[in-house]
This record gives C-alpha cells, sequence and structure tokens, in this order.
C-alpha cells in the first residue's frame, strides 16, 4: 500500500483516471487495503517514534497525547483565573472610552458601557500562589500543577468561527483540526480504538451548540478524522454481530475485501478508498475494545467519588473525565471533551456556579488520576474556551471577548504552578507576553516533538499548515 501523497493524488485526477476508476463500479470503489498500515508501516526492529507521516522528531518530545477540555461557550477569564480589583471598584460605572474604542464588540454595539467586576472571590492557592476563584476549590487543589495563561487573544468573535479558528487555526472551511493534525503526524498508539476520540456534555444553562464541523479532517483523508463517542448510554452503536454472524465469519468477510482489493489500492492513489476499510477493520477490532474500555468494574469506589461521578455513563463531563484517563491509558492520541454551558450573556452567577459544579471537581480528579498513574508527564491538557467575556456588563451576563482572556495547561512539558502573561487592569487586553491562538497550537506541537513549520501538506498548490503564516512557540510556558 503506497503512502499518502497528495499531490500524486491531485494529478491522478484526470479523465484517462476517471474512466479506468469508473470500470471498477463503485461496490469496488468503496473498499481498499488497510489503510493504517500504510503511511508509516513499522519494520523490523524498535518500534518506531511515529506510526505517521513523520519519521522522527523535529524537537524533544514532552507529550504523546493530548486531552482538550473545552469549555464551549466562553468562560469569563474575570470570575476564573484573572482577578481584577480596580474592575471591582469601578462595577456600574461608565467604562472608559480609551479601552473600547475601534474595538470589535459582539452584542454591546451603540449601548452604554459599564463596567462589571467579577461576581466570586479569589484565592492564592498551592505554594505557587496562583489566584483562582473560589468557587473553583478543587482546581485550586492541583494550582501547583497548572500553567495559567491570562494572556491569550483571538481573532473570532463569534462561537462558530472562534471554535473553527481555536481547532483549525482558520475560519476557511476544510481545514483540519488540531486532533487530525496530530493524528496524520505521530499516528496513534492503539490500534484497537480510533486515535482522535471527542465526547461532549451539556451543562443546565448556557448550552452552547457544536458541530462536528470542530472535529473535521479537513482536507487530511477523512481517516484523521475525530470519532464522537455517545456520552449517554452506549458509547458505539451497533457494536456487536448481528444474530448468527459469528466472529470467525466476519474476520474471513473482512480479509476477503482486503484481498479482493488490493490490486486497487496499489493502482489508485485516492486515500478515501483506503479510509473505508479502515473503517471495517477498526470496526471489527472495537467490538472487544470497546465492551473493554466501558466496563469500569476495575474502578473503585474511591475514584468514581473524587471525579463525582453519579452514573458511569450519565453524559455528564464527570464521566467523560474518568472515560478520557481511560482512553489516555489506551493510547488515544488525541481526546476532546466538549462542555457546553458558558453562553453566559445573562444569569452569569447562578450560571457560573452551575458550571463550576459540572467541572471543577472532575478536572482537578483527572489530573490528579493522571498524575498518580505516571501519565501526566506525558499527557498534555488544554482547559479553555473559543473567547472570554467582556469586562463590561450585559444586562445580567458578559458579552463576547476577544483581546484578552485565560486558560491553562497541566502536564506534557508545561511549566507548572506558573501564571503567563497578563491583561490590562480592567482586563481588556492582553498586554503582557501575547500569546494567540496560533502560538498556543506551535506550542503544543513543540511539546509533541513537532516544529509547526514542517508539519504541512500540500493543498492547491499550498503547504498547509496548523498554524497557518503565523505563529511562535512560547517557551516562556515550557518546563
Amino acid at each position: 500500500m503506497r503512502p499518502y501523497d497528495p499531490i500524486a493524488h491531485a494529478l491522478s485526477i484526470n479523465r484517462r483516471s476517471f474512466l479506468t476508476k469508473s470500470a471498477y463500479g463503485l461496490g469496488g470503489a468503496a473498499f481498499a487495503m488497510l489503510a493504517a498500515k500504510g503511511l508509516a508501516a513499522p519494520g523490523a526492529g524498535a518500534k518506531p517514534w511515529s506510526q505517521g507521516a513523520l519519521r522522527t522528531p523535529h524537537l524533544p518530545v514532552k507529550a504523546k497525547r493530548v486531552i482538550f477540555l473545552c469549555m464551549a461557550g466562553g468562560p469569563p477569564h474575570l470570575e476564573l483565573f484573572d482577578n481584577k480589583p480596580v474592575l471591582k471598584k469601578l462595577d456600574g460605572q461608565p467604562f472608559p472610552e480609551s479601552f473600547t474604542k475601534g474595538q470589535q464588540i459582539a452584542q454591546l454595539q451603540n449601548t452604554v458601557l459599564k463596567a462589571r467586576g467579577g461576581s466570586f472571590a479569589f484565592q492564592r492557592w498551592g505554594k505557587s500562589g496562583t489566584e483562582i476563584t473560589d468557587i473553583f476549590p478543587h482546581i485550586g487543589s492541583v494550582a501547583d500543577d497548572l500553567c495559567v495563561v491570562r494572556s491569550l487573544k483571538t481573532e473570532q468573535i463569534n462561537h462558530d468561527t472562534a471554535h473553527a479558528f481555536f481547532n483549525t487555526g482558520s475560519i476557511i472551511k476544510g481545514r483540519p483540526c488540531m486532533g487530525s493534525w496530530l493524528l496524520y503526524g505521530l499516528g496513534s498508539e492503539t490500534e484497537n480504538l480510533p486515535g482522535y476520540i471527542v465526547l461532549t456534555s451539556a451543562g443546565r444553562t448556557g448550552q452552547q451548540p457544536i458541530s462536528s464541523r470542530q472535529w473535521s479532517s479537513g482536507v487530511l483523508p477523512s481517516k484523521y478524522q475525530g470519532i464522537q463517542f455517545q456520552s449517554k448510554g452506549e458509547a458505539v452503536h451497533y457494536i456487536g454481530n448481528p444474530q448468527g454472524v459469528c466472529q470467525s465469519t466476519q474476520r474471513q468477510v473482512i480479509d476477503e475485501i482486503r484481498r479482493l482489493n488490493g490490486g486497487l489500492a496499489e493502482e489508485t492513489v485516492d486515500p478515501e478508498i483506503a479510509t473505508r476499510v479502515a473503517q471495517y477493520e477498526m470496526a471489527f477490532k472495537m467490538q472487544t475494545s470497546v465492551p473493554e474500555l466501558l466496563d469500569f468494574n476495575s474502578e473503585s469506589p474511591k475514584t468514581i467519588e473524587a471525579y463525582g461521578i453519579k452514573e458511569i455513563g450519565d453524559g455528564s463531563f464527570a464521566s467523560n473525565c474518568l472515560m478520557a484517563r481511560r482512553l489516555a491509558e489506551r493510547g488515544v492520541r488525541m481526546i476532546q471533551l466538549y462542555h457546553r454551558a458558558w453562553d453566559l450573556h445573562g444569569n452569569l452567577d447562578n450560571g457560573m456556579k452551575m458550571g463550576a459544579q459540572d467541572v471543577d471537581k472532575a478536572t482537578a480528579a483527572l489530573i490528579n488520576d493522571l498524575k498518580e498513574r505516571g501519565l501526566l508527564e506525558d499527557t498534555l491538557i488544554l482547559w479553555g474556551g473559543e473567547f472570554g467575556r467582556t469586562p463590561m456588563g450585559q444586562g445580567s451576563g458578559r458579552d463576547h471577548h476577544i483581546a484578552g482572556y485565560s486558560v491553562f495547561l497541566a502536564g506534557g512539558g508545561v511549566k507548572a504552578g506558573t501564571v503567563y502573561g497578563a491583561t490590562d487592569e480592567l482586563g481588556y487586553h492582553a498586554v503582557e507576553n501575547v500569546v494567540d491562538v496560533h502560538d498556543l497550537h506551535a506550542t503544543m506541537l513543540a511539546l509533541m516533538g513537532i516544529d509547526h513549520h514542517r508539519l504541512t501538506v500540500k493543498y492547491q498548490g499550498l503547504d498547509v499548515r496548523l498554524t497557518g503564516i503565523g505563529g511562535k512557540v512560547v517557551k516562556g510556558i515550557m518546563a
């Protein structure tokens, strides 16, 4: 099976190849040899660093996998990680025009802008003394494992495009997301589960819609896209065989498909043919691996309680966090957990309390659990949303804000117990050690051993990459 070559693929789309391929019929074109062995089949001897397109690391490898805890909707940094006493003193007064003049604002245009101070008290946590809201006591308890970035900024002020930009580095549809880039470059450490898995949960308020576009492989072959597991009930539908079909019979069918289409796989360049057959093979393996993955009998009551899980598989963020740890143990390269609870244009105080109840305990439990199992050191955790919230009030809430907000990272080679960057005294602009989304992506790739300039794919004559034409590695957050 030849490796994926986008240039050869593009050149193969011509009249002669169309007529040749048409002769095989739609049925034959649906299958090919197993793609997982195609890009970087390991040879004899030691296991290679990468099962993907990259053969050797560009940089020292600090992280092997990523868990992205995406707080969809835009959690307010001023209530969580960025304490602003000056803003609190200004609460209810006109917001200084010098901050907002000429700035992009989502829904507060042509309105009287009034300052809104943070709703909750802050505490200094751990030996590091990191200031974190007191409604996050469990996250506060692991402050010495966190690197809080208070100076992130983004370019997109509406939810869907902001999610797309945060995931793909672009608002252009068809760009691969960061999980797909990792899977393309590094492959998966497991052959029995997808290398990129997505889980979603919904809070009790502000349930921001999420599109599967956010885990798309874009211009990369579709075998690199994220696979959504169901958070409630059966994680994967129809995992068992139909009545009367045994495992050995199904294995024979898949082997025969591979044999019949081996010649076509060698002749054709289309990666989607390989993807379809890979799905047959993966589905067969998952009939064994998924039931084992979902068997939580090995988890102690103490572990279940630590995450705050009321019922395994109840669709909660807590249950998804425990699943994330189990997926990390099994070699899944990219795990994304979306919690849709932070679109707080109104009822911010109650919404924040409910959001904290949903995510605080489980987030800290995940970090502690990975640490106790020796997995945190090579697992990179990213916690944050697509943007922040304005220091100006919007009724009983806050509007979208892109000029400066907070996220945190943990594990995977980041500098623990630190705060990087700062916003101004009112929490509006990132002013110190400013980090943009491309910088964050470049740094995450660097922690995985990848030079972001060198992980590219040719598309329409251009070298497409996650960081576009920007991005710099933020060495200040790397251990």
